[in-house]
């Protein structure tokens, strides 16, 4: 699934393209996503001027003066721009065609995304309402780490997901982050020191700044919005390394399923 530097990508590659150009028409062709496309999405964008291009944990936010529409990519889709005349391809499901001719193509193979529309603050729209702060801003920090895992008996890494805790921060980030802070991804997350939660807490914002820069990582799935692949991949330390040795002391990798996520760690370097 993109991750959130996967979907910061997608929203920098793409933001030049939609900031104050206006949707000419909206082409639906498959409705049938995670929830359904509304049926008063067309009527709703049509002829709106994009003011902002936004990111709300894994959330993508098309703001106008009407309303905010809601993208998320699910486990498998992508956004391009594209000439709004380019014929579509098989799981292009939907267009938001703009002034200039071109379009912001959504492609879903799976249907696991969504596009939704709120004439309401986004910020208190039921998928967003709940979410942590975002892990790059102020609002993130080793004290509110510790204070969600205060009693605490499940692993750290599955605190770390919880976007009620920090949003964004996906499978192979928090593998990646719990690495290099050189917390065991098993460890009870109520028996983590303060200053280790520090050590986390920068250690996210590390990883997601390096993989933002780097262009997200390459997924079987992913691809930015010019179709290129992101290149975080080359510079994995554990994820998708079991039984390769750690790049840092030599110990083979070793695999676990924690919250039913497959989690890779390294038992020399994480205590």
């Amino acid at each position: 699934m993109p991750e959130l530097p996967e979907v910061e990508t997608t929203r920098r590659g793409i933001a030049p393209h939609l900031l104050d150009r206006r949707v000419t028409d909206v082409v639906v062709r498959e409705a049938r996503l995670r929830w359904p496309i509304p049926s008063t999405l067309k009527a709703s964008l049509q002829g709106q001027r994009i003011q902002a291009v936004e990111r709300r944990g894994k959330y993508l936010l098309l703001r106008t003066a009407a309303g905010t529409a809601i993208l998320h990519l699910g486990m498998s889709g992508s956004l391009r721009i594209v000439s709004a005349d380019s014929l579509p391809a098989r799981h292009d499901h939907v267009d938001i065609r703009l002034t200039g001719g071109m379009a912001l193509r959504l492609h879903d193979p799976r249907r696991f995304g969504a596009l939704l529309w709120t004439q309401d603050d986004p910020e208190s729209h039921p998928l967003l309402a709940s979410l942590g702060p975002e892990p790059l801003s102020d609002g993130f920090d080793g004290a509110r780490l510790q204070a969600y895992a205060r009693g605490r008996r499940s692993p750290v890494k599955a605190l770390l997901m919880d976007g009620r805790v920090v949003v964004g921060v996906g499978n192979i980030y928090a593998s990646e982050s719990l690495f290099r802070a050189g917390i065991d991804p098993r460890r009870a997350a109520g028996r983590v020191a303060a200053v280790r939660y520090e050590r986390l807490a920068t250690c996210v914002r590390e990883v997601l700044i390096e993989a933002i820069e780097a262009g997200g990582t390459t997924l079987r799935d992913f691809v930015r919005e010019d179709g290129r692949p992101g290149y975080f991949s080359v510079s994995l330390r554990v994820y998708g390394r079991a039984g390769q040795p750690c790049l840092v002391c030599g110990t083979g990798i070793q695999a676990v399923v924690l919250a039913q996520r497959n989690t890779f760690y390294c038992p020399s370097c994480q205590r």
